[in-house]
C-alpha cells in the first residue's frame, strides 16, 4: 500500500513538472526550483532506501524535469 501511495504522489509531481516543461513560457522562480529539486531528491533517496523502485523512478523523472526548468530559469535570469 505504501508503494501505491508513493507512486501516486510522485506521479502527480511528475505530471506537474512535465506540464511546466511543456509550457515553454513558464519560468519558475528560483525558490520554486530549489524547493522542488530538494523535495524530489529527498523523495528519490527515501524511496530507494525503502526499496520502492517505482516511486523512486517517478521522483527521479520529476527531478530531471526540474533540472531542465532550473536551466530555463537561469537563462531567463541572465537575459
Amino acid at each position: 500500500m505504501v508503494t501505491v501511495l508513493l507512486a501516486v504522489t510522485f506521479a502527480c509531481g511528475l505530471v506537474i513538472a512535465v506540464a511546466h516543461l511543456a509550457n515553454r513560457k513558464f519560468v519558475a522562480p528560483v525558490y520554486d526550483v530549489a524547493g522542488n529539486l530538494t523535495a524530489f531528491a529527498a523523495a528519490v533517496a527515501a524511496s530507494c532506501l525503502l526499496g520502492h523502485w517505482i516511486p523512486a523512478a517517478l521522483s527521479a523523472g520529476a527531478f530531471l524535469c526540474w533540472m531542465l526548468l532550473a536551466q530555463r530559469t537561469r537563462i531567463a535570469k541572465r537575459n
